[in-house]
């Protein structure tokens, strides 16, 4: 998985950019917060990417800081929220002022993002408030077995789905990745 990169900018378009590494060039999606805060052309940057793998696609999602990093996992982990939309939802304001509006339910806090309405903007609201309160300290407490199981190519959804079936008793790391490999039919 490819978690950084830092390199020189050879292409900039309205959605990515082009960064240069060791003579290879990455397509990496940036926010349009982002994009209007990073150097010109010729200029060297360092990114936190995630990398999304689909079956047609494989995208990188870049980012200034690990901490928009982390808040954009929690959020591509909310349902009905795409790794596009977590991207724009994910720099929208300081992270703590972010935080601070999720835990008081501001309804208007994504205002102005293509494609959140009040409606969704409130669902998502709803679903981040138990994940985001722990923000400061570790947004998220990724279980190593879910960790390993998304370096093996699953998606984060699939590993959690897969793991919430074997008990809470097993708490050994390699037992319980062996368990949800065979409940992924692998």
């Amino acid at each position: 998985m490819i978690s950084y990169l830092d390199g020189k900018i050879i292409l900039k378009q309205d959605k990515f950019i082009i960064l240069e590494v060791n003579n290879i060039g990455y397509k990496v999606f940036l926010s349009k917060q982002t994009l209007l805060k990073i150097p010109q052309i010729g200029a060297n940057l360092k990114v936190f990417c995630f990398q999304n793998v689909k079956e047609d696609a494989l995208d990188l999602y870049g980012f200034l800081t690990y901490e928009e990093l982390e808040f954009f996992e929690i959020l591509n982990d909310v349902r009905g929220v795409g790794p596009k939309a977590a991207l724009e939802l994910s720099v929208v304001g300081p992270l703590e002022k972010i935080k601070d509006k999720i835990l008081s339910h501001d309804e208007n806090v994504f205002a102005g993002i293509p494609g959140i309405g009040q409606k969704r903007s409130s669902a998502i609201i709803l679903e981040l408030t138990g994940k985001i309160k722990t923000f400061g300290q570790k947004m998220v407490s990724l279980d190593e077995a879910e960790n390993a199981l998304v370096q093996l190519g699953f998606s984060k959804q699939q590993a959690k789905e897969a793991l919430s079936y074997i008990s809470p008793e097993i708490k050994n790391t390699e037992e319980r990745v062996k368990i949800a490999l065979k409940n992924l039919g692998k």
